[in-house]
């Protein structure tokens, strides 16, 4: 007899990011600001005798209470994750049952869809109109309309650069039977959140990334919030030790430095305001060939004419950025990088 795999997972493939040597990486939206040396500093001696033979606190609490600190929410609403990406895995296997509807929205981030197929609920994808904007109304009632059990979304959204007000996330969340888990991976360079009203709602989940404004995407750490119900609920079906010990002391330094996080944030969004008017003046004497799309992220989003032909071109000048079908998704970095982004950009073009 010979062993076959399930047919939700034969035909599945590894996750396969840009592999190669590249001197400018625009592709992963990740933070281009260095951990100042005196917090590095901090960070080893806090690890350099840590009880490595022991396993981590289950809850992180002390990592849960910098978080809360940090956002002004309280504690016993937070999970820890290793990554959003885990938290996502978590949610789905807690709260969908196999065979039922879940909504996502196209184009959107790539892994909600995947994480539906492996735990074999009906995945619904709602497609964004035409600009790439969310008709709220009309989604609101696509998700009554299939008896939605879950409506997962990025705001703002990856990729597209644009997001939902408040208002527009409100009367949704309030308007559909459906679990809502907001992805707000991207809220730190915008002002929309609904993080301090998450007690507010019985249906509401919102995940938060540290791979982001935090500049700790090495360290794999992410967090969900929600009402105690929910949070309880989650807390009960993750991993008993799903956050290292490494990870938890590290996080915790990093959250308490209020200081360092806010001058960061405020580099990367003047990085991506220097990047989008870089995109914008080129596209005013080429806009026969590109279209610009606002950001509210750290990253701009790109439709062009042939979206391949330039990304193959930037890797060959050692610059990597993300191809997403007819769009490019370029991250910002830091003064130089985006410089060497645009002078190549403009030359390809």
């Amino acid at each position: 007899m010979t062993y076959q795999l399930n047919n939700k997972i034969k035909d599945l493939q590894p996750y396969d990011p840009i592999t190669g040597n590249y001197s400018i990486r625009l592709d992963a939206n990740e933070s281009f600001c260095q951990i100042p040396k005196q917090v590095v500093s901090k960070i080893l001696e806090a690890t350099a005798f840590m009880s490595y033979n022991r396993y981590p606190d289950s809850l992180a609490a002390e990592l849960c209470r910098s978080f809360a600190a940090h956002y002004g929410v309280r504690q016993e609403m937070v999970t820890a994750g290793n990554g959003s990406d885990e938290l996502i895995s978590v949610i789905y296997n807690a709260f969908l049952m196999k065979g039922e509807a879940m909504m996502t929205l196209t184009p959107d981030f790539s892994m909600y869809r995947f994480y539906s197929s492996i735990v074999e609920a009906k995945c619904i994808e709602y497609q964004k109109s035409s600009d790439l904007s969310i008709d709220v109304d009309d989604l609101i009632a696509c998700v009554n309309k299939n008896n939605i059990k879950m409506l997962i979304f990025s705001n703002p959204c990856n990729p597209t650069s644009l997001g939902l007000k408040k208002a527009d996330v409100r009367r949704l969340i309030t308007s559909v039977n459906a679990l809502v888990v907001l992805d707000e991976a991207y809220m730190d360079f915008w002002t929309e959140s609904l993080l301090d009203e998450v007690d507010n709602y019985d249906n509401l989940i919102i995940l938060r990334t540290s791979s982001k404004a935090f500049g700790m995407a090495g360290i794999r750490l992410g967090f969900a919030v929600a009402n105690l119900t929910l949070t309880n609920a989650i807390k009960a079906v993750k991993s008993p030790y799903n956050v290292n010990s490494l990870t938890q002391m590290i996080g915790s330094i990093i959250l308490n430095e209020n200081e360092l996080i806010h001058t960061a944030t405020a580099k990367i969004i003047t990085s991506r305001e220097m990047l989008y008017s870089e995109m914008k003046r080129i596209e005013n004497n080429h806009s026969d060939k590109m279209q610009v799309y606002p950001s509210v992220t750290n990253f701009v989003f790109i439709k062009m004419n042939n979206a391949k032909k330039m990304y193959e071109s930037l890797l060959n000048d050692g610059i990597a950025v993300r191809l997403i079908g007819d769009y490019l998704r370029i991250t910002a970095g830091s003064e130089k990088e985006n410089a060497e982004l645009v002078k190549a950009f403009e030359a390809a073009i």
